[in-house]
């Protein structure tokens, strides 16, 4: 089988990256490859400047995030510059144990209408980024236990199947609205402007400019933003010093309920 493998994944917090280099290395180890994955990691913006094509003999496992139920729309334009040119493809979106919503039939679109053959999806959970409680410290050993079973069924899927057929995944057309969080009356509140704070922890080490996936923390001030924040967690999460904190009092309502209402864990879904 002469196929080569291929990674892409926006992954701030490492999850969805976990996920896709499981997948990847797995179906490489299949196919007895002595070949390396090709791997694109787009999480910084310099990387997202490249355009990338592929050919029909790529496979493809592209990852990403689900924020609000959706693709993160600040991936858009990057993922509609990506070129499929017949290459198959396994599309992989993650999420923080809530719910997924549309965000894997969005992927699967994107991706047909540049040229992939969708032949897989998958839908994961990883440790929510608002959270350090919910869904902690997942993808777990038993997601990648199911990891390794899902990059199997896809090996087996190339090895046997000719033509390969696209697959069916769960989601709806026309896609659902953005997921928002509601305030104590119940009406829908916007937090996309919110950003994260900087305490005195902070020794200005520069890690959380070096991982902020829009480019926006200021080198020479860290406590300033020169553009958006998604609310992906990287800065908060990588400080070594802990020196990152929200206080917005609908972020923080918003965290609290999802870590009470979505404790239950949630079983990844695969389609193939």
């Amino acid at each position: 089988m002469n196929k080569r493998i291929n990674t892409m994944y926006f992954s701030a917090t490492d999850t969805t990256k976990k996920v896709v280099l499981g997948i990847g290395n797995k179906v490489l180890e299949r196919m007895g490859n002595q070949d390396h994955l090709n791997n694109i990691d787009f999480t910084l913006p310099k990387v997202r400047e490249t355009t990338v094509s592929f050919t029909e003999e790529d496979v493809v496992i592209v990852g990403v995030p689900v924020y609000a139920g959706r693709v993160p729309n600040v991936l858009l334009k990057y993922l509609n510059t990506i070129e499929g040119n017949g290459a198959l493809a396994v599309a992989v979106v993650l999420y923080g144990n809530r719910n997924y919503d549309d965000a894997l039939i969005e992927l699967k679109d994107i991706l047909e209408s540049n040229g992939f053959n969708v032949m897989g999806g998958a839908a994961f959970v990883g440790e929510h980024s608002f959270s350090k409680t919910l869904a902690k410290n997942r993808p777990d050993q038993q997601d990648m236990d199911i990891v390794n079973k899902f990059a199997d069924e896809i090996y087996k899927k190339i090895a046997t199947q000719s033509p390969i057929e696209s697959v069916i995944v769960k989601g709806n057309t026309p896609y659902r609205k953005y997921y928002m969080p509601r305030d104590r009356s119940g009406t829908p509140v916007d937090i996309r402007k919110v950003k994260p704070k900087t305490n005195n922890n902070c020794k200005n080490c520069k890690i959380c400019v070096e991982v902020c996936p829009m480019g926006s923390i200021d080198f020479e001030d860290v406590s300033k933003f020169n553009g958006i924040c998604i609310k992906c967690g990287a800065c908060i999460k990588k400080c070594p010093s802990n020196a990152k904190y929200y206080d917005d009092e609908d972020y923080l309502r918003h965290k609290y309920e999802l870590e009470e209402e979505y404790a239950s864990r949630k079983t990844p879904e695969l389609f193939i």
